[in-house]
């Protein structure tokens, strides 16, 4: 079985340059909802290059950024260097290294689907203090916000095949539900959704899906026609030189029981 650790090695840089960012409403709404103390410690989950690190560390929280593949961890690293609450962690979701009773509040943006969730449970339950909490969330794409939406995930089914096997139009909530259920111990969640963009050039829209693991890489045959789709999709849609890609940040969390 491919391991899914090392599936970013090679999109570290464009997960930098394209990947969306998240809302730093995010912080807020998360630390008001769970009633955070100030001094509370993060832990962020398969944090990748520290994306979704960036708006709680700006929010003032200590976050360990625990993340398995060596390339996203460096990237992280460099990226977040003005912020002295990072801690890089070399670590996975089932392992993370960190001590026991240590974490606030665990998080895991556009990671989770990757975790094997039993031995997430298990890891999470060791690292949480008492009344400790998890929140998960992705960026959701709306796919019917724009003629630019609908070529874009029309693109992606037609040029990536990974993308395509799984793609069934599901809801991210009713996506991840029976995983969720089990690390939460229970429907033990709650949601909230915030509004998000991005403002890409071409070259911006083509990192942006080179980031994507289920995208066909440089040299493989694929990528040329989906760069070539690109292009095209581009020329139909762009104003001033920009497409917009339009994003729901979809929030689930909780205090796992």
């Amino acid at each position: 079985m491919p391991d899914s650790t090392q599936r970013f090695s090679d999109c570290a840089d464009a997960y930098v340059a394209a990947r969306p960012r998240y809302p730093h409403e995010l912080a807020s709404l998360l630390a008001r909802e769970l009633e955070l103390p100030n001094d509370a410690q993060l832990a962020d989950i398969g944090s990748g290059t520290g994306i979704s690190c960036e708006p709680f560390l700006a929010a003032g929280f200590t976050v360990s950024g625990v993340e398995p593949n060596a390339p996203m961890r460096a990237a992280a690293e460099r990226e977040l260097a003005r912020y002295p609450r990072f801690r890089s962690v070399d670590g996975t979701a089932e392992a993370t290294s960190l001590p026991s009773g240590s974490v606030d509040l665990a998080i895991a943006g556009q990671a989770f689907h990757w975790f094997d969730h039993a031995r997430f449970r298990a890891e999470l339950l060791r690292i949480l203090k008492p009344g400790g909490a998890l929140a998960l969330f992705w960026n959701s794409r709306v796919h019917d916000a724009s003629a630019f939406m609908r070529g874009y995930n029309d693109l992606l089914l037609a040029h990536c095949p990974e993308y395509r096997a799984k793609w069934k139009g599901d809801d991210v909530g009713r996506k991840h539900a029976p995983a969720m259920e089990l690390v939460f111990g229970g429907r033990h969640w709650r949601e909230a959704a915030l509004d998000n963009a991005q403002t890409l050039d071409r070259a911006g829209l083509i990192a942006r899906v080179e980031s994507d693991s289920y995208a066909p890489k440089p040299g493989d045959p694929g990528h040329a026609p989906m760069v070539s789709a690109l292009h095209d999709l581009f020329d139909r849609c762009e104003q001033d030189g920009r497409v917009q890609m339009v994003y729901r940040t979809r929030i689930f969390f909780g205090r796992p029981r």
